[in-house]
């Protein structure tokens, strides 16, 4: 059985208390080893347990923001060449007091307890994510690892300048969709029945288009609940088959053959892939498992599949540049730029010339972005008062022959 850390607590023979932490294969061991210290054991429990119990229920991934400035201070106290227990120490002496906070003192009572820096991450994997960890590993064992933390506390910084880019462009889009639908919903669900419900007043033949725009304003007012029940369980049936491998390929199918959305998600994820693929490998990874770790961190189900099917003509003995044939979903300057960079010798390098490439091209796309939308916007709002308009004025004009 492997040794985890305990902490501990205890009384000397002067009655003094004394905490620390130690490495032992069970509760048991790690009481016996307080004993050994002198001390009288009053609380031994794994040094995981105290996190855990400080944010249950809020598990998840931290925030890339946070994740990169963490990577940031702690590749300066290790070139700095500061000891790792007492850089984490101190970062987490000024992180606001939360979950990242625990995280990163659990990893430092780790560290001193005699656990390797990827090791003590290893306990919070579902937070700090399999690529993170993967390559601290393995930076570790190359004893490359101020450089790779550089690398990587880049590449989290690259990636949440992108999101937070890709949101800003989409906010004003969702904002003009967002009221257009509410309007929507007022003028089917309140004024049309009204204008409706007084031309039959008059006795008027509604038109068979004003009747079921009538008949569906007057369900939204009898039936919201429904109407309410259906978005929500909608909503929850697309998260829960995004959850899934099989319901995610599909949805993602389907999100690709959107033109535009096509090639953003195409650069996002080329640029992404090809990031963390130059970092894995600089750190000491193999060109195997670099390959699945940058297929899973680029979040695209068919680049995935393709990554995979690469990984095994590479465990065949196959070369990378003769594998990318069986990835369709990566552009054609992709794999030309990643079989030059195999064949000179020069993988990781490339792999970042990539990525800046596709870096560009999407900040280029999402930029331009509100061009694009807003045309299809202009004919979906003259589309909507058209629609409404023709309810209520095609009665009027009957309203106005009958005056007449």
């Amino acid at each position: 059985m492997s040794a985890i850390a305990f902490e501990y607590r205890g009384v000397d023979r002067s009655g003094a208390r004394r905490d620390g932490v130690l490495q032992a294969t069970s509760k048991v061991e790690a009481y016996r080893k307080v004993q050994a210290l002198g001390l009288t054991p009053m609380v031994v429990r794994a040094a995981s347990e105290r996190v855990g119990a400080s944010w249950f229920g809020r598990r998840g991934r931290v925030r890339a923001k946070d994740l990169a400035h963490f990577t940031y201070q702690l590749g300066v106290f290790v070139s700095s060449q500061i000891p790792l227990g007492q850089g984490l120490a101190t970062i987490a002496e000024q992180e606001p007091a939360g979950r990242f906070k625990d995280i990163i003192t659990d990893i430092a009572r780790r560290i001193d307890a005699g656990e390797q820096l990827a090791q003590a991450m290893d306990a919070h994997r579902e937070a700090l994510g399999t690529v993170y960890i993967q390559t601290v590993r393995a930076a570790e064992r190359t004893g490359n690892l101020s450089k790779v933390l550089e690398h990587l506390s880049d590449m989290l910084e690259r990636g949440q300048e992108t999101r937070q880019m890709v949101r800003g462009a989409l906010m004003y889009p969702a904002c003009i969709v967002g009221a257009l639908a509410l309007a929507l919903l007022f003028l089917v669900g309140f004024v049309v029945p009204r204008f409706a419900g007084m031309f039959e007043q008059r006795g008027l033949d509604l038109p068979a288009f004003t009747r079921a725009l009538m008949l569906f304003g007057t369900s939204i007012q009898s039936y919201f609940w429904a109407y309410g029940l259906g978005v929500a369980g909608a909503v929850y049936g697309l998260r829960r088959a995004w959850a899934s491998p099989r319901g995610r390929l599909v949805i993602d199918s389907m999100l690709h053959r959107v033109p535009y959305l096509h090639r953003i998600l195409v650069g996002l994820a080329v640029g992404r892939f090809s990031r963390v693929l130059g970092v894995s490998l600089a750190s000491g990874l193999g060109l195997i498992e670099a390959l699945e770790l940058s297929a899973g961190a680029s979040g695209r189900p068919k680049l995935i599949a393709d990554a995979e099917r690469m990984a095994a003509k590479v465990r065949n003995g196959s070369r990378m540049s003769d594998a990318l044939s069986d990835c369709p979903y990566l552009p054609g300057f992709a794999k030309r730029m990643l079989a030059a960079g195999e064949q000179s010798a020069q993988l990781p390098k490339m792999c970042e010339v990539v990525a800046r490439h596709y870096d560009r091209e999407t900040t280029h796309l999402t930029k331009n972005i509100g061009t694009v939308i807003e045309p299809v916007l202009i004919v979906a709002i003259a589309g909507v008062v058209l629609v409404v308009a023709l309810a209520i004025f095609l009665p009027m004009w009957d309203m106005v022959k009958l005056v007449g």
